[in-house]
């Protein structure tokens, strides 16, 4: 009889779900802050949206620099409801590697992949407001801020022009 996690796993893959192993290294200044801040790190991953389950192995912290650095490596297992997910966590997480468990072939609806694309998008958006209002001269950013407002307006238009769109492509099927 198949036990329960392997039910849910095989229903969440049969979904669109991946299985996969994502694997980090922390460092910290000591041993106890070292396993303090991993664990609060894989339970972080457990709460994400769109995390079925997931299991955070914390390997024993080494000593390094001359005992005044700690560091240790993380190995998640975690059951993504679907790719975009999983993408999404590597994104905002940095693994150094990620191992597709299963299934053997990734295959993405179209809605899917723009999800994937806009999350990928406001991320690299975030870094980079982070960057330029670190680095960036006054004159600079007000440039920057006045782009902002004009990209943000077009924007607006096209959402308004796929608005009308969807509305005309109703009306249709309501003449049908």
């Amino acid at each position: 009889m198949m036990d329960e996690v392997e039910k849910v796993t095989r229903e969440t893959i049969k979904n669109g779900g991946v299985l996969a192993t994502l694997y980090f290294d922390i460092h910290a200044k000591e041993k106890d802050g070292l396993q303090q801040l991993g664990a609060g790190f894989v339970n972080q991953m457990i709460q994400k949206e769109g995390v079925v389950y997931a299991l955070g192995e914390i390997d024993e912290p080494i000593a390094g620099g001359g005992g005044k650095n700690w560091s240790s490596s993380i190995q998640v297992k975690l059951l993504a409801r679907n790719f975009s997910v999983l993408a999404g966590l590597c994104i905002a997480h940095s693994p150094y590697n990620v191992e597709i468990l299963r299934p053997d072939e990734i295959k993405m609806p179209l809605s899917e992949a723009h999800d994937l694309l806009a999350v990928m998008s406001a991320t690299t958006a975030e870094y980079k407001k982070y960057i330029i209002t670190k680095v960036a001269k006054p004159e600079d950013l007000a440039q920057i801020n006045h782009e902002l407002k004009v990209r943000a307006e077009m924007g607006k238009k096209v959402l308004e022009g796929k608005d009308k769109k969807e509305a005309e492509k109703d009306e249709k099927k309501g003449e049908k």
